[in-house]
């Protein structure tokens, strides 16, 4: 009897093992991002719900003109969210749909998607948040959740914000960026970052400045701007700047001026303890005897 029980303890021991085994091999699957493709772009329904999509679509492509009293610089959403929101790795819109609600410790609460993009047209867009019901918001939800379809929920997606570059094998450097810039950026973006405008839209997007994204936008802080880069830039040939070159051309752009944090309380000092503790945020640093935020 003895014998008996210890073996069905064994027994019942390797099974433990063998379904522990099994939940961790099933969660490690989950884990693995999901290759998604969105739909087609002129797959858009012809209906109702399709003009709401197609709204959405328009508002993405010119905010200018679609969304002109939320703006208060001169960008698009697709200057960050290229192919009208549709590509990889650059921060898709159809990943970031199903990626919410989801605590964000930007503001230290669960998010709602609504929510998400309010905080895009007060930070990237130097704007104001539109309400949740405004019609420009729901044309914009609408144009994502159609992106979406047939995306896992609560899974990894393959291709969701920018792929994480590693820390540089030397720390990033404002004269070697400046290089950097000058030859793989500026034709486009401008010797002083100020972009470029065609038939009075813009065509590349103001880098740093007045008409650029806030001290409050994600793409102020150097490692989401290395994500970025090294994902996408020079526009059309992502991927051929090395990872020490990303941060060193993102260190580059985020050490300029541009639009106070809209958090902004009177100091910059407190304002960056607060919101910008971070050793890659530039804000409060001082570049070439300058503050920055302080202008």
């Amino acid at each position: 009897m003895k014998t008996f029980v210890l073996s069905l303890m064994a027994a019942t021991a390797l099974a433990g093992a063998s379904i522990a085994a099994d939940a961790a091999a099933q969660a490690k699957a989950e884990a693995k991002p999901v290759p998604f493709t969105p739909p087609a772009a002129d797959s858009i329904p012809d209906d109702e719900f399709g003009k709401v999509v197609r709204r959405g679509e328009q508002i993405f492509v010119n905010t200018q003109e679609n969304a002109r009293k939320y703006v208060g610089n001169s960008l698009n959403c697709v200057n960050c969210h290229l192919d009208a929101g549709r590509k990889a790795n650059a921060s898709p819109l159809w990943a970031a749909y199903v990626a919410y609600p989801a605590y964000r410790s930007k503001n230290k609460h669960v998010n709602t998607f609504a929510e998400r993009l309010q905080g895009c047209f007060k930070f990237s867009m130097n704007g104001k948040a539109p309400a949740a019901d405004d019609e420009v918001l729901v044309a914009l939800e609408t144009y994502a959740y159609w992106l979406a379809t047939g995306a896992p929920v609560r899974q990894a997606v393959a291709g969701r914000g920018y792929p994480s570059v590693p820390k540089p094998a030397q720390a990033p450097d404002y004269a070697r960026g400046q290089k950097l810039y000058a030859q793989h950026c500026a034709l486009c973006h401008g010797a002083n970052g100020e972009g470029q405008a065609s038939g009075g839209k813009t065509a590349f997007p103001p880098l740093w400045g007045p008409k650029s994204f806030n001290w409050g936008a994600g793409m102020h802080d150097v490692k989401n701007a290395a994500a970025f880069i090294k994902a996408n830039m020079p526009l059309g040939l992502g991927g051929t700047l090395s990872d020490q070159e990303a941060w060193d051309v993102a260190m580059f752009m985020d050490s300029h001026e541009r639009p106070q944090d809209p958090r902004f309380a009177g100091s910059v000092a407190e304002t960056r303890k607060k919101f910008h503790d971070e050793p890659t945020s530039m804000y409060g640093m001082t570049v070439n005897g300058h503050v920055l935020g302080s202008k």
